[in-house]
């Protein structure tokens, strides 16, 4: 029996995110009946990240065990010919038969973007966020500033988070623009429930005046998910990567 690495990426508009669940499509779902019908054994997949519905990745990771004889390089080629278009396996490599993607040292990063014009444009309706109000974008970096470091970052999770410790470390929280196109790029050692999605809820109440960046110290402090920003949807958010630091 061997375990493989996989590298998922996938447009998540379609889905109902990660997790399989009954009667409904999801990626890992997909996963497992592709390569099932490869190896002919029955494949339960585990994932690094169980992104929610909507959201998309470039860089998710999986394992799965198997007794086929498929060179673990080759495993990409042949799982892509059986799965929807919106899914590609971009990498597959064997690991150790005890590696399991969510019990290691890791860094992640997530982008979220937005579409900061007048008008919406039906091309980008699956992959950004659209928001047709003026975004000061200096405002914007100095309260990812405050953002940045080590925090308890109960102010900026679902309040159906259920975890113990809600302190997390953000190494990076950059504000990028790209011509209409408004990127919060954050790195950290981990995320809570929608903790990205509301980060940049609050970033854009920032960019519209709507908050000072020197309101960020007091909604951390305040660990009350009422103190944030909104919980912005889910398509303008994708998983770039995981690192594996061990």
């Amino acid at each position: 029996m061997r375990r493989i690495r996989l590298t998922v990426a996938y447009d998540g508009t379609d889905y109902c995110g990660w997790q399989v669940q009954n009667n409904v499509a999801t990626i890992e779902g997909e996963l497992n009946t592709a390569l099932t019908r490869l190896t002919g054994q029955t494949v339960k997949v585990i994932g690094a990240s169980r992104t929610d519905a909507g959201v998309h990745a470039r860089g998710n990771v999986a394992v799965f065990d198997t007794e086929s004889s498929i060179p673990p390089e080759r495993f990409l080629y042949a799982v892509n010919a059986l799965l929807p278009e919106d899914i590609v396996v971009v990498d597959s490599c064997e690991v150790a038969a005890d590696w399991h993607p969510r019990h290691c040292n890791t860094e992640k990063t997530y982008e979220y973007r937005v579409l900061n014009q007048k008008l919406p444009d039906p091309m980008r309706r699956r992959d950004t966020y659209f928001v047709s109000f003026p975004l000061d974008l200096e405002k914007m970096r100095k309260a990812a500033g405050y953002l940045e470091g080590e925090h308890d970052f109960k102010s900026f999770c679902n309040v159906h988070t259920h975890v113990e410790d809600t302190v997390r470390t953000i190494y990076r929280l950059e504000v990028i623009r790209e011509e209409n196109v408004i990127t919060f790029r954050v790195r950290g050692s981990g995320f809570l429930y929608n903790m990205v999605r509301i980060l940049a809820g609050t970033l854009i109440g920032v960019g519209r005046g709507l908050i000072d960046p020197e309101e960020i110290p007091a909604m951390l402090e305040a660990k009350d998910r009422q103190a944030a920003g909104m919980t912005v949807p889910p398509q303008g958010l994708t998983l770039v990567k995981i690192d594996y630091l061990d």
